[in-house]
């Protein structure tokens, strides 16, 4: 199967509301803890810089999205020049490599929306795969928070801070 990354288009704001949401629901990764309806998803997407949706057809000659990334400034002003960005990818499709397919498509968005780096605020500790992702992907870890990000069962682990050079992609 083909899996492209493709900017969000309205007819994929469903499933990439539907990923966001058990993102959410797994309380293990975004910060966030309300979910996106559709009005909501609509605006919350509409205010990023890019949204990327990694889309494939089904057997069925359908199309589906397995993952979606939102990217946007990190900061405002002098620091505006830093991205940040947040990824999500199916459950049911982790482990065929459309992590790597968003954060690559990211990065060149990242650098072709003006931005000279990327860094990421807040990936929490137990998610080893994405942290080696990043890792791989030439992100450097600056260091660690402790007990920064409170799990959905309540307990607190720890999150890193990375960053990338965008000139590098």
């Amino acid at each position: 199967m083909q899996i492209t990354v493709k900017p969000l288009e309205e007819k994929y704001l469903a499933q990439v509301i539907e990923i966001w949401n058990e993102v959410v629901e797994e309380g293990v990764a975004f910060p966030q803890e309300e979910y996106l309806e559709m009005e909501s998803g609509r605006t919350f997407f509409e205010a990023q810089t890019y949204v990327g949706a990694a889309v494939g057809t089904t057997e069925q000659n359908q199309e589906e999205v397995y993952g979606m990334y939102i990217l946007h400034p990190n900061n405002i002003g002098r620091c505006g020049h830093i991205s940040n960005a947040s990824f999500a990818v199916r459950s049911s499709s982790r482990g065929l490599h459309i992590g790597e397919l968003l954060v690559k498509d990211c990065l060149s968005q990242a650098k072709k929306a003006g931005f000279s780096l990327m860094q990421f605020n807040a990936v929490v500790d137990c998610n080893v795969h994405a942290r080696h992702l990043y890792e791989r992907l030439g992100f450097q870890e600056l260091g660690s928070i402790p007990a920064g990000f409170r799990m959905k069962d309540g307990h607190y682990e720890d999150i890193h801070v990375y960053i990338r050079q965008l000139e590098e992609v």
